[in-house]
């Protein structure tokens, strides 16, 4: 093999399932993979070429590894604790990834609300607390979201309908956060969809809008997601190009990002956050690909090596997933008889115990479909 076509590595931070299908399309493009997480969890260990037990917040231990193995790019799905850690990287190194300022301010609820606030992007009201005492403080009507400033999956978060349970909610997002620090929100009642956008060098494409079921109060964890969503054309051109305005308000240039709105009845459309990273509970590793044909996983692979090229959507079909737990227990019939219908690309269950959810974690299980329109599976 010759220098200019030498095998070109990629470095991936996280090991879990999040991070397979990441590491499975670059092994099959060819690239020698470098993975970085703790062991618990790391069902890419035995994947990866090289597994290496770090912690993915250990950024320069990290960056001393890629630097000695002279990486070609870095990236992850799916993963927002990963996502500075990436840009710090690839920072440091040369190579294409937002900035690390923009990652950590794309990772943080709260300082993402101030720069959404400078550029006039609409967002619920706020305020930041970092303990119990400050509840007193509270100037926001209620009902209130409560959520930590910097985890995800709905972890921590609460809707809080009266000032007596706000000390409450407010310990439960503290206890979880990595920085003891919490937002208190305006709750804005409407309709949630998601937008994945994939960027490179600061320029955004949209790839599509998926439309959300939760379990609603007091915890939103999603229940499904279906692609594309029902909203008009209209409002597909005014949400793409009010995205675009909240990724340049972040500085997120380069790689794949998941914006999170809400729509109220009247239409009023408010962005209540982006992650700098890929959709996860399989929007980007799965659904975009089945309903617009674009393979968005590569496409992150590519902005990381340099090699992008501007995405082609050549499909139109309806995509989407159901989790199982105990609000969806009807569900477990239909993963069990997977193989009868034609719709089902992948089902699983996860754990034999089905839960009342609280955060995506809590999930048991998940049934991904493909077909020519929303499917609805008929539950015995």
């Amino acid at each position: 093999m010759t220098l200019d076509n030498k095998q070109k590595t990629l470095a991936i931070i996280g090991a879990s399932y999040l991070q397979k299908p990441l590491v499975m399309k670059a092994r099959r493009m060819g690239l020698r993979t470098l993975c970085f997480a703790w062991r618990d969890g790391a069902v890419c260990e035995g994947l990866a070429d090289e597994f290496h037990p770090i912690s993915i917040v250990e950024k320069d231990e990290i960056l001393e590894i890629c630097r000695e193995r002279n990486i070609d790019g870095i990236c992850t799905i799916a993963s927002d604790v990963a996502a500075p850690t990436v840009a710090y990287v690839a920072e440091k190194l040369g190579l294409t990834s937002n900035s690390y300022e923009s990652a950590l301010l794309a990772n943080n609820k709260f300082l993402m609300r101030n720069a959404f606030v400078e550029a006039g992007v609409p967002c619920p009201r706020y305020m930041l607390i970092s303990s119990v005492a400050e509840c007193q403080d509270v100037r926001i009507g209620f009902p209130v979201i409560v959520k930590p400033t910097d985890r995800s999956g709905s972890l921590g978060v609460t809707k809080v309908m009266s000032e007596d349970k706000l000390p409450e909610a407010v310990a439960r997002a503290l206890d979880v956060s990595f920085k003891k620090q919490a937002i208190v929100e305006e709750f804005i009642e409407g309709r949630e969809i998601s937008v994945e956008f994939i960027s490179y060098h600061g320029r955004h494409y949209p790839l599509q809008i998926t439309d959300k079921v939760t379990t609603g109060a007091p915890h939103f964890v999603e229940l499904e997601h279906h692609q594309p969503s029902s909203l008009s054309p209209e409002q597909y051109r005014y949400i793409y190009n009010l995205t675009n305005r909240a990724l340049d308000a972040l500085g997120l240039t380069n790689g794949a990002s998941h914006s999170e709105y809400r729509i109220t009845a009247d239409n009023h459309i408010y962005v209540m956050e982006i992650g700098g990273r890929m959709g996860g509970d399989f929007i980007g590793s799965d659904l975009v690909r089945l309903s617009t044909g674009y393979d968005f996983v590569r496409g992150v692979i590519d902005v990381a090596l340099g090699t992008f090229i501007e995405p082609a959507t050549d499909i139109r079909k309806h995509s989407g997933v159901y989790f199982l737990c105990r609000e969806t227990a009807g569900l477990k019939s239909v993963i069990d008889s997977a193989d009868t219908f034609p719709e089902i690309v992948e089902a699983c269950q996860t754990d034999v115990e089905l839960r009342t959810v609280t955060c995506s974690a809590d999930r048991s299980g998940y049934i991904i479909y493909q077909a020519d329109k929303r499917w609805k599976p008929i539950l015995k």
